[in-house]
């Protein structure tokens, strides 16, 4: 009878333990409406948060829209984190239905606004890494986890460095780019974004734009004509070949390419690529 109390006991531990180990009744479960919230709460959090991403890899997260699952995902919920700024109007709509604490992670901050036919508030704040830095600071306080915001914003400084000294002395200082994605960087290091379309990237410029736009490459001297990962790079291509520019990627980080998630990519490995397609495009040493 012992030994059957024994091997007993041990099968209940044993059971216990996987339990425990699941992650699923004692992690946080946090909503991400896309790829920057989702990379900065799975980095804070760490294993205390199960982290879902609204967006999924290869997607632009302009336009989602939402599943019945996803909206209960938002609904049920400890944490969710999204941006008030039509960027994601679905997401929007949807967290007034959140039962835990949904965080706008725009509340408070001064925006951009575009310039054009069309002028919007530009949402792309984690592009400069120190505004970014602002908001890993607010999902540290939501987890919980201010020590480990303080460590990844250690890195987002270190970050801001490397880009204000790789960008400090270039032949050019004009970034013709597919869409308005760039605002934030471009004031952060002293650069002048030219965009072809306004915030959303997939809203066709007007033949007005166009004409601008290649106008003013030629005015500017630029030799590169930036498009992104997630969008055709056919407006891109034109600008391009009507200047005799050449096209590069610059990544606005909106989400990963399957491709990208597949090889480990994050937002700092994409931002350092980002520098160094600038450097290359703006004649920088």
């Amino acid at each position: 009878m012992p030994r059957l109390r024994l091997i007993a006991s041990v099968a209940v531990l044993v059971l216990a333990g996987c339990g425990a180990g699941s992650g699923d009744e004692s992690s946080r479960q946090v909503v991400a409406s896309f790829y920057p919230l989702e990379y900065a709460a799975q980095q804070v959090g760490g294993t205390g948060v199960d982290v879902t991403n609204l967006t999924p890899p290869g997607a632009e997260p302009h336009d989602i829209e939402l599943t019945a699952r996803d909206v209960a995902r938002i609904q049920e919920a400890d944490v969710v984190l999204y941006l008030d700024s039509e960027f994601q109007p679905a997401v929007e709509d949807a967290v007034g239905g959140a039962r835990g604490t949904a965080i706008d992670l725009l509340e408070g901050v001064q925006l951009r606004r575009t310039s054009g036919e069309e002028a919007h508030a530009d949402p792309h704040v984690w592009l400069d890494p120190a505004r970014y830095a602002g908001a890993v600071r607010k999902i540290g306080r939501a987890l919980e986890a201010e020590k480990r915001a303080e460590t990844m914003n250690a890195r987002l400084h270190r970050l801001d460095r490397d880009f204000r000294e790789g960008l400090a002395k270039c032949e050019r200082r004009e970034i013709v780019t597919s869409h308005a994605a760039f605002g934030y960087l471009a004031a952060r290091y002293g650069l002048r974004q030219v965009p072809i379309a306004g915030v959303s990237p997939e809203a066709e410029p007007t033949p007005r734009a166009l004409e601008s736009a290649v106008r003013r490459v030629r005015e500017s001297g630029a030799t590169t004509v930036f498009f992104e990962t997630l969008v055709s790079p056919r407006v891109a291509e034109t600008v391009a070949r009507e200047t005799g520019a050449r096209t590069a990627v610059l990544d606005p980080i909106e989400g990963l390419t399957k491709d990208q998630a597949a090889d480990g990519d994050d937002y700092f490995t994409i931002m350092r690529r980002n520098l160094a397609a600038l450097r290359s495009a703006l004649g920088c040493r």
